[in-house]
């Protein structure tokens, strides 16, 4: 397009170096909110002034007043939880920051006459900013240029249609262009620009808005509840009920209410998500909302474009051949060909084939022009010969079957070529000038005769197989959608063993009723001719089915779907309208790593569940045997019977969370999982965990019950009488073993199925407790004594009718729930 064609008010070349330098200093420069939200001091702040830290802590101190240090070694968990969730939160955040550098986004603007690339954060007040089809507005401003520019603001507004934009009319940020070029002056920068506001809070790294952080939200809800009476009745139970003494009080009530707390859960959540960015980064993929990573783990729907997503960016011009009854030769349609690269500003991929095959444009001038755009498939323009001073034609380039009458000789040859994957565009002139405004229900002005054909080849990607294979694999559906020809779609997409040529569904035939529209796309494979807002439509139409849906794209036409998707993926390359609307950007523009991207999503869901079992389990435990010893202590009181104080001192239950829940819980966390994410997370979670909870409480209360039977201070089984507080010991060792022994098949269960490292994980933390209950420096530092065989013996006898019960529920459970819900 040359400069004569631009409508606009006075020539404008940019501010000069000093204008810019001036508005630098007086702040009126665009300045752009930190792509990952939080500064490293707020992160430190977050992690350590914590309502769990701040529990611990509080429960530390009281230990501490007691001088028993040893039991305050669950402090150490506040230096861990801070010091683990600082570090890859960092860690997450500068992967974050050196990605957003790579993908943003670099608007084009005049300074001293010249045009230069910028980032968004460096356009100052009055810049003048040149766009073009696909660019998204970056800052609000009015529009000084115009060569048939049209804009869509319905991401702003929710208006459908795109607004023809004037030299005078405002321009708002976080529209796109949908056709033609032009340029505007900045009038709002930074804070003052409409989406400014919305840019930055899509943009932070964030974990809320997602049903796996929801889940755990309602969970904790209810726990803080459940703490309450648990915590008031052991209160009341040690000191008043017991009188064991106040250093014996305090250090049972702290040992009842540091179990109940899931002081890992949040965090190993956080660890999760925030590794699951640190590796996607690794692969050149920049997330957006961090819970696209759930999201995308919970498609099984994919809508994939098919140039730039199945075959590469680039093409290829294969041949050039004249329209049957053609009267232009084979060389000047060439010339037509490279005149009409020549004067695209904003070549797309076809345009720049044909530049490169046919880079001698001939001297040759525009008098009128129409801008390609998704809606009507095609593009013109007028030329004037400058050489012989006569006109050269008006001519479009476009879709054959859009064109032309699908039974002519023309449309059938295209159709023919088409149909081998290739891509054909229809070179045709007409009689009036291609800006004229179409005669009757067409979209072509004047009387169309074709004159050429024009081939163009598409390189399939080499890891389009592979991936489309994947998705096969884990039962999430592929759903070709593209502009081209609905027969060359499908010829690409069943080279590729995805739906036939036969098969493939042309967009025009698509039924407008929603429920119909959902039948076709669900039964459907490969789409060609699809509009933008039928792209939109599409997508509307599977979620209305219940179906969870990715959608990939590059260009201007996917953007409305891509925002409408519950996951949008841009290609790197892509518009930056649709970089910047997509949750997940891939940056290497490789359809493969979309499987990579999934396999992190199945990942952090996956091994976050489990992790939720270990967690709730012992929150469960420890709570109901805070209420069994509490009651039990109460109804001594009230039957004469002798008290019955907490079984366990802090280091006892610190040591239990060590090999059953904290270390077992970090490496599943991190381990490989590709389960496909369900809903119901809550549901599933709880009916696993709280069975399972319940099963070793009343295991542990039961044994304590039966070794010390309210404190008579005699062991069981010995001739010789023994202290109370040796008696005390052993029965809490014994009580302690069967907690720990259910507690570690609680874990087997979860770890299922097994792999070796998983069955290294498990022996690890058997021997480990076997050297803490059987070494003797590690009894007296941790206060136990293994000695006592009677006691012992009702210990693995109430153990293994632990192991068996939570065997069942594990077994029988999953099978109930799932007959309820079929």
């Amino acid at each position: 397009m040359t400069e004569d064609l631009l409508v606009q008010d006075t020539p404008n070349s940019g501010l000069t170096a000093a204008e810019v330098a001036q508005r630098i200093s007086e702040g009126k420069v665009n300045t752009v909110p930190d792509r990952s939200g939080r500064s490293v001091a707020d992160i430190v702040r977050a992690n350590i002034f914590t309502r769990i830290n701040a529990l611990l802590g509080t429960l530390f101190v009281l230990v501490a007043v007691t001088g028993s240090f040893i039991n305050g070694l669950f402090g150490l968990l506040i230096i861990a939880n801070s010091g683990i969730g600082i570090i890859q939160e960092i860690r997450a955040k500068r992967t974050l920051d050196k990605l957003a550098i790579v993908g943003q986004t670099r608007p084009t603007v005049r300074r001293d006459g010249v045009t230069v690339d910028v980032a968004p954060g460096e356009i100052v007040l009055d810049d003048i900013i040149e766009i073009g089809p696909g660019d998204q507005v970056v800052v609000d401003g009015v529009t000084v240029e115009s060569g048939a520019l049209d804009i869509d603001e319905s991401l702003l507004t929710g208006e459908a249609d795109a607004v023809d934009k004037a030299p005078g009319d405002p321009i708002m940020s976080g529209s796109f262009v949908v056709s033609g070029i032009g340029a505007y002056r900045a009038t709002k920068v930074g804070a003052d620009a409409y989406a400014a506001q919305l840019a930055a809070e899509a943009s932070k790294f964030t974990l809320v808005a997602s049903e796996l952080r929801s889940g755990i939200d309602q969970i904790l809800k209810v726990i803080t509840w459940l703490l309450i009476p648990a915590g008031i009745l052991t209160i009341v139970n040690q000191l008043f009920i017991s009188r064991s003494g106040w250093r014996e009080s305090i250090l049972g009530m702290v040992a009842a209410l540091v179990p109940m707390v899931p002081e890992g859960l949040v965090l190993m959540t956080s660890i999760a998500f925030a590794v699951g960015v640190v590796r996607l980064g690794q692969r050149q993929c920049l997330v957006n909302e961090l819970p696209a990573i759930e999201g995308l783990a919970r498609v099984n729907v994919v809508c994939a474009d098919k140039t730039g997503t199945l075959t590469e960016n680039g093409m290829r011009l294969s041949e050039v051949t004249p329209a049957p009854g053609n009267t232009v030769s084979v060389d000047d349609l060439r010339k037509v060909l490279a005149a009409l690269a020549a004067h695209d500003p904003r070549p797309n991929a076809s345009v720049a084939a044909i530049a490169e095959a046919y880079p001698d444009a001939p001297g040759w001038s525009t008098t009128a022009v129409m801008p390609f755009s998704s809606a009507k498939k095609w593009s013109g323009m007028s030329f004037r010969d400058d050489a012989a001073g006569t006109d050269a034609g008006n001519w479009l380039i476009g879709a054959p079957d859009i064109l032309l009458d699908p039974d002519s000789e023309t449309a059938r040859a295209a159709t023919e070529i088409g149909e081998s994957g290739l891509r054909v565009l229809l070179l045709a002139r007409t009689d009036v000038p291609v800006d004229a405004e179409p005669a009757g229900d067409t979209t072509v002005p004047g009387t169309l005769q074709p004159a050429g054909l024009v081939v163009l080849e598409q390189r399939v990607r080499e890891d389009a197989r592979d991936t489309l294979d994947y998705f096969a694999s884990q039962r999430v559906d592929v759903k070709v959608i593209s502009g081209d020809n609905a027969r060359s779609v499908g010829a690409v997409a069943q080279s590729l063993g995805l739906g036939n040529v036969d098969t493939s569904v042309d967009a025009r035939e698509l039924p407008t009723d929603e429920s119909e529209l959902a039948d076709a796309v669900e039964h459907g494979v490969t789409f060609g001719r699809v509009r933008p807002d039928q792209k939109r439509a599409m997508v509307t139409a599977l979620q209305s089915r219940g179906n969870t849906v990715a959608m990939t794209g590059d260009g201007v036409n996917d953007v409305l779907a891509l925002k409408d998707a519950d996951i949008g993926v841009a290609m790197g390359s892509g518009s930056s309208a649709a970089r910047s609307v997509a949750q997940i950007v891939l940056l290497d523009n490789k359809f493969a790593t979309l499987p990579y991207v999934v396999g992190e999503g199945r990942r952090v869901i996956g091994n976050i569940e489990r992790v939720s079992n270990l967690f709730l389990t012992k929150t469960v435990y420890a709570v109901f045997l805070a209420l069994l010893v509490g009651i039990g202590g109460m109804a001594a009181k009230l039957f004469g019977f002798d008290s019955l104080s907490y079984p366990f001192q802090p280091i006892h239950v610190t040591i239990s969370a060590w090999f059953t829940i904290g270390i077992p819980a970090f490496v599943l966390s991190l381990a490989p999982n590709n389960e496909r994410a369900r809903t119901g997370f809550v549901r599933r979670v709880l009916t696993q965990a709280v069975p399972n909870g319940l099963i070793v409480g009343i295991s542990t209360f039961v044994t304590y019950l039966l070794v010390n039977p309210g404190g008579t201070g005699v062991a069981l089984g010995g001739d010789n009488p023994v202290t109370l507080t040796q008696s005390q010991t052993q029965a809490s060792t014994a009580a302690l073993m069967t907690l720990i022994a259910v507690a570690v098949y609680v874990l087997a269960v979860v770890a299922r199925p097994y792999t070796w490292w998983k069955l290294v994980l498990l022996a690890i933390s058997v021997g480990a407790y076997l050297i803490i209950f059987a070494w003797p420096f590690t009894q007296h530092m941790f206060k136990l004594d293994s000695t006592n065989w009677a006691m012992n013996s009702v210990a693995l006898i109430c153990a293994a009718a632990g192991i068996a019960a939570v065997e069942v529920t594990s077994r029988v459970l999953p099978r109930i729930i799932a007959a309820r819900t079929a």
